[in-house]
Formats: C-alpha cells, sequence, structure tokens
C-alpha cells in the first residue's frame, strides 16, 4: 500500500465539495468556521469510541477498529474542507509542520541539556 498523501485528499474533496455545489454551502472562508465546528463533532464521536468502550477495545475490536477509523476519516474530511476554504495549500501545510516540529525537537533538546 502506499502513503495517503494530503493532495490526494484534497483532491478527492474538491471532487466532492463540486458534486454537491447546488446542495451545500460553497467553499469560502465564511464556510470555514461551520467545517471546525463539524470536525469537532466528529473529534467527539472518536472520542465517545475511545471513552465508551476503552482504548484497547477500540484498538484491537475488528467492528470497533473501523467504526474508529471511519470516524477519523470524518475529522479528515472536514479538515480538508477547512483547508479547501482558507486555500491553505499542502505546502503551506508542510512549511508550517515543519517548523514546528523543528520547535518542539529544539525545545525537547533543550529540556535534556
Amino acid at each position: 500500500m502506499t502513503d495517503f498523501s494530503i493532495n490526494e485528499m484534497i483532491d478527492m474533496q474538491k471532487r466532492l465539495q463540486d458534486k454537491y455545489k447546488d446542495k451545500w454551502e460553497k467553499i469560502s472562508p465564511e464556510a470555514g468556521k461551520h467545517h471546525l465546528l463539524w470536525m469537532i463533532g466528529e473529534i467527539g464521536e472518536v472520542i465517545d469510541i475511545i471513552k465508551k468502550h476503552g482504548d484497547i477495545e477500540a484498538s484491537n475490536d475488528v467492528e470497533l477498529r473501523k467504526n474508529l477509523v471511519e470516524e477519523m476519516a470524518d475529522v479528515l474530511m472536514h479538515y480538508n474542507d477547512v483547508m479547501l476554504c482558507y486555500e491553505i495549500s499542502a505546502d503551506e501545510l508542510k512549511q508550517a509542520y515543519t517548523a514546528k516540529f523543528e520547535s518542539f525537537v529544539e525545545l525537547v533538546g533543550a529540556k535534556r541539556a
């Protein structure tokens, strides 16, 4: 299996948004906050699964794990809609993520010294 990139997810989300453009709210900065709220709702569903069934069962039970992964996919779908709403590119995200990662590496290294 190959990696599943942010660009692939964003392209899929664009196709989905285009397919339902007459039914769904138009992708725009104003819609970004709605997608953030929907994403938080989906994160709540992920938390509920773990809270109700426990970490181990959520990881090991085949049906429960399938449900957990589906809810995580819902989170990512709204996450990618947010990226579309604010026109955040995968390259911008990579740069910010890399900078944040490097600052954590430096922070942890400084604390250990």
